[in-house]
């Protein structure tokens, strides 16, 4: 190695295909009257600036010049709020439903005061599932229903309200009316088999006919910006009573969050939180959504104990004290913090990544939403957690859209994607064996609970952890613009 000094400043070289340092040059005035003749004119002309620059000038000259690689920007992807709104033949947007459900929606609730019967409360066990109860009981017991006469229904862990042992249990209340909320839906038969009405409330994607029979429904799936189940009945319930925008304002809040998560900016379509978030700080609603949702991922699926803390609070300061929340919430995040480092696999194509863990919580829907937003690839459209151990013999799995595909076009449908690997089966009968909770819930956030054996032959079809064969080919184009190759040439010459 030379060393070659000009006004007490160096010039480190390094190799540009290795990228490691090959040399340290000097210049100085003493050596430039000694330059050599077959050094680059440039070079000859002023030996103490820019050696590296200019050596690779002329090196690079013989060599295919290729655009720079810009940096990978991340997707821009519109507010949730701009979400361009439908509109009907007047012109004004159909939100958060139309218009003639939402009407009917508040006479069903009118009409259950009126009667002053036995009535059944059945949220989901969500922050958005259960606020929008809340909202709903509230609301009630504001128009005069006597606060015993309400009664609600916790769904057992891994169980739908259409599950014969659900449906008992519900017929065990002997309601008259029977609200749903956030639930989901499906076409089934009646809510209970004993004489009945029922209304559900909810956001989840569904079809004109994918309602119990005979229950009357208001959905927002169609309705975009879609609202959150809590959002919907809060606007149900706002026109019915005066108190309602004060005394549940924050539930509304806490519910959205839960669902649409903090970032959510409040403007047009929907309504004016500014009052509310200066009246009990976003900190502190997110902080509940945060506590009010733990209890349904622990093992022992408390969530008769958060809707209790929910409704005895006034404000979502209380939760923040509440001892079984917080306790709750330590347990979750242990053991997301235990399965959230499972390596994925990849379907052959690339367009689903698998995590498979094994847990009694309820933690795969957590993790799918934390790697969505950090797992990256031109060709990832799923990302898919399957937890083989929150109930014996299923395989209970959340499926996310990753920040890298939310602004493709068409838009990834997770639904469609599901429905659409398991019609690619060998055996036509997968499709029935997957049952009704297969591919439920929304585009974007969806999922299922099936046996695991058919779950098996889904990851067949997608051929998870197998891999294209490459084939690596001798004689390809090498680098030749290599610092420690133009001094080789030099040295030769």
């Amino acid at each position: 190695m030379k060393n070659l000094w000009s006004h007490g400043r160096s010039v480190r070289l390094l190799d540009h295909h290795l990228l490691k340092p090959t040399a340290n040059l000097f210049l100085t005035p003493s050596f430039n009257r000694r330059i050599p003749t077959h050094w680059p004119a440039a070079l000859q002309r002023n030996p103490s600036t820019s050696v590296f620059g200019t050596i690779m000038k002329r090196s690079a000259s013989s060599a295919p010049k290729t655009a720079p690689k810009s940096k990978r920007q991340r997707p821009e992807i519109p507010e949730y709020h701009a979400t361009p709104s439908l509109r009907d033949e007047s012109g004004e947007a159909i939100w958060p439903a139309p218009k003639a459900q939402l009407e009917k929606a508040r006479a069903f609730i009118r009409e259950c005061v009126a009667e002053g019967k036995r009535t059944l409360i059945i949220p989901d066990k969500d922050a958005d599932g259960l606020t929008s109860g809340a909202i709903l009981r509230k609301t009630l017991v504001l128009l005069g229903l006597d606060s015993d006469l309400i009664t609600a229904h916790i769904l057992q862990k891994g169980c739908n309200i259409h599950d014969e042992s659900e449906r008992a249990a519900m017929a065990a209340h002997e309601p008259a009316f029977i609200f749903i909320l956030d639930q989901g839906s499906r076409m089934s038969p009646p809510v209970i088999d004993a004489p009945h009405r029922a209304i559900v409330i909810d956001h989840h994607w569904a079809t004109e006919k994918d309602f119990p029979e005979g229950a009357e429904h208001v959905s927002a799936c169609n309705s975009p910006p879609v609202a959150t189940s809590s959002l919907l009945t809060y606007e149900i319930c706002s026109p019915l009573h005066e108190e309602v925008t004060s005394t549940c304002d924050w539930l509304c809040a806490m519910g959205t969050h839960g669902d649409l998560g903090n970032a959510l900016k409040w403007e047009p379509p929907f309504p004016d939180m500014k009052v509310t978030f200066k009246t009990y700080t976003k900190k502190a609603i997110n902080e509940a959504v945060s506590l009010i949702n733990a209890p349904r991922r622990t093992a022992t699926y408390d969530v008769p104990g958060a809707w209790a803390a929910l409704n005895a609070a006034a404000t979502p300061a209380e939760l923040l004290k509440n001892p079984m929340l917080l306790a709750a919430r330590v347990e979750v995040n242990e053991e997301v913090e235990k399965c959230t480092h499972t390596a994925p696999k990849f379907s052959i194509d690339g367009t689903i990544a698998v995590f498979r863990i094994n847990s009694a919580a309820q933690v795969h829907p957590v993790i799918a939403t934390r790697w969505a937003g950090h797992l990256k690839s031109p060709k990832l459209e799923v990302i898919l957690v399957a937890n083989e151990g929150y109930l014996p013999d299923m395989v209970h799995f959340s499926c996310r859209v990753p920040r890298s595909a939310r602004a493709r076009e068409p838009p990834v449908n997770i639904i469609e994607t599901l429905r659409a690997i398991a019609e690619r089966a060998p055996n036509p009968t997968l499709r029935e064996r997957l049952g009704g909770s297969f591919a439920r819930g929304h585009k974007e956030a969806s999922g299922g609970i099936v046996p695991k054996a058919e779950f098996e032959e889904l990851m067949e079809i997608l051929e998870i952890g197998k891999s294209h064969k490459k084939v690596k080919q001798d004689g390809g184009v090498r680098q030749s613009n290599t610092l420690m190759s133009y001094f080789g040439k030099q040295k030769a010459g």
